[in-house]
């Protein structure tokens, strides 16, 4: 139970501080991990094989989106369930998010070994950019299980107050990663295909790590294949609960698609400038993801012991934070965002259009962190379907639609602004529900303590 006292005796500040502090460092690990491909394959000269790593990109926006639902939706029902005292259920809880994190990375194996070129020709590769596409998909597909693993598992260890070591592994993960990409990229010249060998490589050294940290330091999280086995039908629940987390990945892949298709006509210039704008602005994006999913566990656990008060205090202080890191983020990214694309991009004319996606991407960067707070404060409360509406809204009912709308309207920076109001849009409409559900809330618990 001592991993347990951190969201349940420790003052809201300090709780906040030591889930946040790893929880960050975890995703600036997972950003660089992210951009590590894109950067040194830039460093080649050759814009054309950038492009193609971003076609591919969205693929893995759906591997990522199992990973989160499974790690997001075991982490909040296994906090949940030590917030009433539930340690069995807990365990099994984890044990069937570790199996089911494998047997749906295998399933991807499979079908984007059977179906790649049609893949690849759905997310808007052309004939340009397919064989290195082609490639750098086959290698990265048979890693997708260690993928799902790592990342899944990383979030299910937090729910009972294991952040640290959840880090390192990733730490040690991206460490592999960023060794063997300028090895592999750089000095053996094999470019997409040496990019993908390393980031494999690293999944793998964080899904050991991982195991290791299992069995010796938690106490509750296992991997007991008979647990899973016989509580299958809690993969259901777990599932849902990290569907608003999923969701949101899913639909950023299906954007990104749409986005790569609507550039197809402007060149692949223009599709490797508008990855590089997206990778110079994730950190404002990925970082206040970072912190609200860094509370997650102590809003679970608030909610599972219903109390009220420590709910509250830690959803104020955490908009707190959130809006005051955006805010400096997004005015740095601004203020140095010629620097920041010139590490992706070494043509002019790519980088002319990186400026005006950027200016746009980083409007409603101060903002985001009340999003991410609001869905994950409607995941930890049970509220999953208005979750899972606000990641909708945000990355498929309202970006889509102006994806088209806008670029029809004012061309190629239509793209990028497209984001931008999806963005304050899907924002003013969470905080809607959260006031809606807080209201709720209250009432619930004031009728359960009677």
């Amino acid at each position: 139970m001592g991993n347990e006292s951190l969201l349940r005796d420790t003052p809201v500040w300090t709780a906040i501080r030591r889930l946040v502090i790893p929880s960050v460092l975890t995703i600036l690990i997972m950003v660089i991990y992210n951009i590590a491909d894109m950067f040194f394959i830039a460093m080649l000269g050759n814009d054309t094989q950038v492009a193609a790593v971003a076609v591919v990109g969205p693929v893995f926006s759906l591997a990522t989106a199992a990973a989160t639902t499974i790690g997001a939706g075991g982490c909040t029902l296994i906090a949940r369930a030590l917030g009433a005292e539930n340690r069995e259920r807990a365990q099994a809880l984890s044990s069937l998010c570790a199996w089911a994190a494998l047997c749906f990375g295998l399933l991807f194996t499979v079908l984007l070994q059977l179906l790649c070129n049609p893949v690849l020709l759905l997310l808007g590769a052309t004939e340009e950019l397919m064989g290195y596409a082609e490639n750098y998909l086959r290698i990265l597909s048979i890693g997708t299980p260690l993928m799902l693993f790592s990342v899944s598992m990383a979030s299910v260890i937090r729910a009972e107050g294991i952040i640290v070591p959840g880090m390192i592994s990733n730490l040690a993960g991206t460490m592999t990663n960023l060794l063997l990409d300028p090895l592999l990229i750089l000095g053996f010249r094999m470019g997409v295909t040496g990019a993908a060998l390393a980031t494999v490589l690293g999944n793998l050294t964080s899904s050991v790590l991982l195991v290791l940290i299992v069995k010796r330091k938690c106490a509750v999280i296992c991997f007991t294949p008979r647990l899973a086995w016989k509580n299958i039908t809690l993969l259901l629940p777990a599932l849902a609960a990290g569907l608003p987390n999923g969701v949101s990945s899913v639909l950023s892949g299906l954007a990104s698609t749409f986005s790569n298709r609507l550039l197809n006509p402007y060149g692949a210039g223009a599709i490797a400038a508008m990855a590089a704008a997206g990778r110079a602005v994730l950190v404002i994006t990925m970082v206040q993801m970072g912190i609200c999913m860094g509370v997650s566990p102590l809003l679970s656990y608030a909610y599972g012991a219903k109390n009220l008060n420590r709910l509250r205090e830690t959803i104020q202080k955490t908009a707190l934070l959130s809006f005051g890191f955006g805010l400096i983020a997004a005015a740095g990214c601004y203020c140095f965002r010629n620097e920041l694309l010139g590490l992706f991009l070494k043509e002019r004319e790519n980088l002319a259009i990186g400026n005006k996606m950027l200016t746009w991407l980083v409007a409603s960067g101060p903002f985001l962190g009340f999003y991410y707070l609001g869905s994950n404060y409607l995941q930890a409360t049970g509220r999953s379907f208005r979750a899972t509406f606000a990641s909708v809204l945000r990355q498929g009912l309202l970006l889509i639609p102006l994806l088209y709308l806008l670029h029809g309207w004012i061309g190629l920076t239509g793209i990028a602004a497209a984001h931008t109001v999806a963005d304050i849009s899907a924002i003013v409409i969470s905080a809607l529900l959260c006031v809606h559900a807080g209201r709720r809330i209250q009432v619930e618990l004031f009728y359960t303590d009677m």
